[in-house]
């Protein structure tokens, strides 16, 4: 996918240029009051977004709008959230101060004083508000790719710029993003937020299963407390065969999400045992390239289930 952050200091009137610029690429636009408003109906509109979930949050958004559409999102911190992206544009606008306090001065019809004020108390948020969700109280200028000052410059000509800028990335020849890569940021988005005790709406049908082991029903637990639809040990895969084409061994991984399309096999057992499912794992991939595994050994999954929670019962294992 193409995607294109603006964000910029407050007065200097980016979201105008973001706009153009969105309207000059035929990219969609996403501002900050649409995001606010995507989450409250993705995560339900009494749920609370703690400060530091807030960017977890908005990635599973842009991820999501990501399958469907290039982008340009006005938001302030958008340019942290995929700061390792290839196909990502970082815009800044900024402007000197008597040149924000006078389009302030036009736009909220107030005079000088009244205007610089007003200035001062949006940076004041501003900055308090990046230090709440992102850590760090403003934005270094070589975090962006462009920083644009529309001292001289109005919003017609940063969005003629931006769309230079674009066009020489190759922005909009990118792919959109896939389904299957979509799938598995949304899987570590989601851990993410279950951090913060956010959860997707809805019920939770909890499964009567026969677990093999005590690592599974604690892993199947902690999906379903965080909403993360599974089913325990559905398909059984073929890895070896006689010459006379009869299957001699098969394996058959411990969790399937299809939310994800992915498959999880737990590893928490001796390393004899750990060494054979390896081999089988690795037979599986090499058979079934399309299949998508993730292992989780031993110390993975007891760092997993400390860190959301579930550590009193790792004496079960």
């Amino acid at each position: 996918m193409g995607l294109i952050t603006v964000s910029g200091e407050p007065g200097c009137r980016h979201e105008e240029a973001a706009r153009l610029a969105a309207q000059r690429l035929h990219f969609e636009l996403v501002t900050e009051t649409r995001l606010h408003a995507m989450m409250a109906e993705e995560f339900g509109q009494d749920t609370s977004i703690p400060d530091r979930a807030y960017p977890s949050g908005v990635a599973s958004i842009l991820a999501r709008l990501a399958t469907e559409h290039h982008m340009v999102v006005c938001a302030d911190g958008a340019a942290f959230l995929f700061k390792n992206f290839p196909n990502l544009l970082r815009v800044h606008v900024v402007a000197p101060e008597s040149r924000r306090i006078g389009l302030l001065m036009i736009e909220r019809r107030l005079e000088r004083p009244a205007a610089k004020e007003m200035l001062r108390q949006l940076e004041t948020e501003r900055k308090a508000d990046y230090r709440r969700k992102f850590g760090r109280s403003t934005p270094a200028p070589y975090q962006f790719d462009l920083v644009l000052n529309t001292e001289l410059l109005d919003a017609e000509y940063i969005a003629q710029v931006i769309e230079t800028a674009a066009s020489a990335r190759g922005l909009r020849e990118q792919g959109l993003l896939s389904a299957s890569a979509e799938a598995q940021m949304q899987f570590l988005i989601r851990l993410q937020l279950s951090k913060h005790g956010i959860q997707p709406p809805g019920k939770v049908r909890l499964k009567k299963v026969v677990f093999g082991h005590p690592s599974e029903e604690i892993f199947a637990t902690l999906l379903d407390f965080y909403r993360i639809v599974w089913e325990y040990e559905p398909h059984n895969f073929p890895i070896m065969w006689d010459q006379g084409g009869r299957v001699l061994e098969s394996f058959t991984p411990d969790f399937y999400l299809p939310e994800f399309d992915m498959y999880v096999e737990l590893t928490t057992m001796k390393q004899s045992l750990v060494t054979r499912k390896n081999r089988k794992v690795k037979l599986l991939r090499t058979i079934y390239p399309h299949i998508n595994i993730q292992v989780f050994y031993q110390k993975d999954f007891r760092n997993l289930i400390f860190k959301y929670g579930l550590g009193e019962r790792i004496a079960q294992l």
